[in-house]
């Protein structure tokens, strides 16, 4: 079983991570752009031009199923990623956890980047699944950008300045970009509240991994023989993962599967 993940970059990490440790066994294809990054930024369309390029490079390797591991290129981009691949291909995209969140019954809180907070996209999901529910958007200038180079002091600053647009009675976060998976404890931390029950945070990685495994009538298998062998497409050409990747967790969970790879 081949599965494959696209990002502009290693926003990516937390659903491949959540997939190797559903199936150690599966090959995984990591589609990035590191020359088009960051996506955020650009034009619907110049993002859906890049996003289908790298799809089709991971397509191009036939992968039983493609997960879109970023929340941007799933808001712009999801629809043509399917008119293009499916059915052959099923696409799997990442929407912010916002359901679950609001079933929780509490004050919550959605941490996004500035484009997607406020925007129609994620203001369409509070008022479908959190009707009733007090929500708060939290705009995270800078965040993801600093989780994609590993920059220390630039993911401290700009988790600190979130936390501090974030009230004191939320009893849940949501994680509304794949970045912030990444350095989810720093921002528990962060937000925590001396006193208050402690905080739960929800990502979409988990559930991502799940419904790919759902999408391909397939069932989880912690406990397979881990050697799944790991492809890493950079703009279309194979490499390796970015360095920063393996400054976290999700990223060294990947290593040995490059070494099993470039054994064949």
């Amino acid at each position: 079983m081949k599965i494959a993940l696209m990002d502009s970059g290693i926003g990516l990490l937390a659903a491949t991570a959540a997939v190797r440790r559903l199936r150690p066994d599966a090959d995984l294809v990591l589609s990035l752009d590191p020359e088009g990054m960051p996506w955020g930024p650009r034009t619907p369309e110049d993002l859906t031009r890049r996003a289908l390029a790298v799809a089709e490079a991971a397509a191009a390797l036939g992968p039983a199923a493609l997960i879109v591991g970023c929340n941007t290129a799933t808001v712009h981009a999801l629809p043509a990623l399917r008119a293009r691949l499916e059915p052959g291909i099923p696409v799997i995209g990442t929407v912010p956890a916002i359901k679950p969140a609001a079933a929780g019954g509490g004050p919550f809180a959605i941490w996004a980047t500035p484009a997607t907070t406020g925007s129609a996209y994620q203001r369409n999901l509070i008022e479908n699944f959190a009707d009733g529910v007090r929500v708060t958007e939290v705009p995270c200038w800078g965040l993801a950008e600093a989780v994609e180079h590993a920059d220390e002091a630039a993911i401290d600053a700009a988790v600190a300045a979130a936390a501090e647009l974030t009230p004191d009675d939320v009893t849940t976060v949501v994680l509304g970009c794949t970045h912030y998976e990444l350095v989810a404890e720093r921002i528990r931390t962060a937000v925590q509240r001396p006193g208050a029950a402690p905080l739960v945070l929800h990502g979409s990685a988990g559930a991502v991994a799940a419904q790919a495994l759902r999408r391909l009538g397939e069932q989880p298998a912690p406990d397979a023989p881990a050697d799944g062998t790991l492809t890493v497409l950079l703009s279309g050409r194979e490499g390796v993962l970015p360095e920063p990747a393996l400054h976290y967790a999700e990223g060294r969970l990947l290593p040995s599967a490059v070494r099993v790879a470039d054994r064949g």
